[in-house]
């Protein structure tokens, strides 16, 4: 853990192989982080841009793009799980996520088969598996979790998908009968992204819609009390100057949580981070906030809907560019 007494963890939002080899390992011993995420994004600027991946595509001629892909992407993973095992075996997180193809969002069946082989073919068991918070993806995380593989539900912007993760993962840790450990993915930047201009033009102050939304999807997560289930906090990096570069971790730290950030995210918190509980925030604070935002006539509703689908046709976009280039 980062913060022991308040069982926070920080996990790193990125894999590349040189990184793995060097700065991922330091970060590890110095006691930086504790655990790693992944996504299509993330993969796709690995493998298009270091030349690591070289001498390994090399030898996969004979495959198809997305053989190819996962060739790549189980490669990384697995190594990364190796890495981070010692503190996976001392019960101090070390997992590593790996997503599922985003093009199968809407099938559970597919989701869940693929997530199995994935799982079985990286063969650690500090190994998550992603899955969006959709309707199929829901019915997937029960599967998962019922046959004890860890999972990560990813790309939650509304406090149902939230409830609808917790309530899959309760169905299928009972089932299974056992510890399986599980994260609800809270996206927090990208609303104030899409919502500062217009909120500054209205006199509405800005860089707080997203935490507000994630500080109440946090509370209903920690009130369900689902068996190892933890709300982690991610989309956490900062465009631009003006906020500071740890700001999304500063004001997001609770307890029970994990936030997942770009490196220099990680090492500004760690420098520079105020390292003090913020989160619960009363409720009427965050209600004033969203009774501010609906009277300047925007609806908040949507703009959440509009991320949950932004945010899948930016996976699928990230990985049609990996295949494509492979």
């Amino acid at each position: 853990m980062y913060i022991e007494k308040l069982k926070f963890s920080l996990w790193a939002d990125f894999i590349e192989r040189d990184y793995l080899e060097n700065e991922f390992k330091d970060l590890i011993n110095k006691g930086i982080i504790n655990g790693a995420t992944s996504n299509p994004a993330i993969f796709k600027n690995a493998i298009l841009n270091s030349p690591a991946y070289i001498e390994q595509l090399k030898t996969l001629n004979h495959l198809s793009p997305k053989e190819k892909y996962e060739a790549l992407a189980i490669y990384d993973i697995g190594k990364a799980a190796d890495i981070l095992k010692p503190l996976y075996d001392k019960d101090d997180d070390g997992y590593v996520s790996i997503e599922v193809d985003p093009y199968l969002s809407n099938n559970s069946v597919a989701t869940i088969a693929e997530g199995k082989r994935l799982f079985m073919s990286i063969g650690r068991n500090n190994v998550m598996i992603k899955v969006p918070a959709t309707d199929a993806g829901y019915i997937a995380m029960e599967e998962f979790t019922s046959c004890g593989i860890p999972v990560n539900a990813t790309l939650i912007f509304k406090k149902q998908q939230a409830i609808s993760c917790a309530n899959a993962f309760a169905s299928g840790v009972k089932k299974y009968g056992s510890k399986v450990d599980t994260v609800i993915s809270i996206f927090v930047s990208r609303i104030d992204r899409q919502l500062d201009e217009e909120l500054s033009q209205k006199g509405i102050a800005t860089a707080l819609s997203g935490i507000y939304n994630s500080a109440d999807i946090y509370e209903t997560i920690q009130e369900m009390n689902v068996d190892f289930c933890r709300a982690l906090f991610a989309s956490t990096g900062v465009k631009g100057d003006s906020l500071n570069k740890h700001y999304y971790i500063d004001k997001l730290l609770a307890y029970n949580t994990v936030n997942t950030a770009p490196i220099d995210t990680i090492e500004a918190f760690d420098k520079e981070g105020e390292k003090q509980k913020c989160l619960p925030i009363p409720n009427d604070i965050i209600a004033k906030h969203f009774a501010k935002i609906k009277e300047a006539g925007i609806d908040f509703e949507a703009v959440l809907d509009k991320q949950v689908t932004d945010g899948l046709v930016a996976f699928e976009k990230a990985f049609q560019e990996i295949l494509e280039s492979l």
